[in-house]
């Protein structure tokens, strides 16, 4: 006689999503696919490895990715009002972006309801911008008058290029301090505790920046010892720096007397070009020499012959001088 038939667990996909996903559980409880192995070694595996990837750009294809990169690693403080695809949440009049909140949170729900994301925070996995993504929308539902805790994202949430409106543009304002977090000057003064105290150290260790408005994405800064412009540029690396190495040998990259093309940072997938300037040189007065140096790059970035040897030295010093600060 036949034996009778044991009852197994049932393997069907039945705790899968409605849309075919499958959910993320904890590394030693049982896969919802209904494999039978745990989760970690089943599609747990998959996971780890989307949220571990490395993803280079991850603000392309947002409007002012440029911008998106200087705030991240260049400007102490700035703001910039973000506008969602969907419609705002009940009881959230609007999203801000900024460089940084107090105490390095990821995130901050106002008494407004207003939201904060911070920008310059340690990042959970490999792609910033759906670690950003996923602390965004945990913001979105956070109580009202909270930071918003770390967290790692699932691998299947939504990036900023999802959440985004992509069709507004990208407008930072830099500000010289940052009592921004409390909603300004006035209820800045009134702080106390540990805010205050996170307040005074960010204020005391910010350096006076200014955003030009001549060119995209470059930043003036002013040091004790001398002031520098930072330039976020969008074109590919090699491209780049044949154009600058053109530009060098021409005696044509500085922008102006007393100003030298130093080298450059390497952040998220572009290129940062940095001049030293004078101390006494303004932000309002390298204005006009940006605009000029724009123009003859663009010249630069068009020319199709060959380097010649002293262009290609030139390179070389220049690709030697890079920082990859991301």
């Amino acid at each position: 006689m036949a034996k009778k038939r044991t009852h197994t667990k049932d393997r069907s996909p039945a705790a899968q999503r409605g849309d075919g996903r499958i959910p993320v559980v904890g590394a030693r409880e049982p896969c919802p696919c209904g494999s039978g192995r745990r989760y970690k070694a089943c599609h747990g595996r998959e996971a780890a490895h989307a949220v571990t990837e490395l993803v280079r750009r991850p603000f392309e294809g947002l409007p002012g990715e440029c911008d998106w990169v200087a705030l991240r690693e260049l400007v102490p403080a700035a703001t910039v009002e973000l506008t969602l695809k969907d419609a705002l949440p009940e009881g959230v009049p609007s999203v801000t972006l900024a460089t940084v909140l107090p105490m390095a949170w990821p995130a901050l729900r106002r008494d407004t309801g207003e939201v904060l994301l911070g920008l310059q925070n340690d990042t959970a996995s490999g792609d910033l911008s759906r670690d950003l993504g996923g602390t965004l929308r945990r913001a979105l539902t956070a109580e009202s008058g909270h930071p918003v805790e770390a967290g790692r994202p699932d691998p299947a949430s939504p990036r900023l290029q999802d959440l985004l409106d992509t069709s507004v543009p990208f407008t930072p304002q830099v500000h010289t301090g940052f009592e921004f977090w409390l909603g300004g000057p006035e209820e800045a003064a009134n702080a106390t505790g540990e805010v205050a105290a996170s307040l005074e150290r960010a204020n005391e260790a910010a350096l006076p920046t200014v955003r030009l408005t001549g060119v995209d994405a470059a930043y003036w800064c002013a040091t004790p010892e001398k002031n520098h412009l930072r330039w976020v540029m969008p074109q590919p690396e090699e491209q780049l720096l044949d154009a600058l190495a053109r530009l060098h040998v021409a005696g044509a990259s500085s922008l102006g007397d007393d100003t030298r093309l130093v080298g450059s940072f390497r952040a998220h997938g572009l290129m940062v070009p940095v001049w030293d300037l004078p101390v006494s040189t303004r932000a309002d007065e390298i204005e006009k020499p940006a605009a000029a140096f724009h123009e003859r790059l663009g010249e630069a970035l068009g020319s199709t012959t060959a380097l010649t040897a002293e262009e290609r030295r030139a390179r070389s010093g220049l690709a030697n001088r890079q920082i990859t600060l991301s």
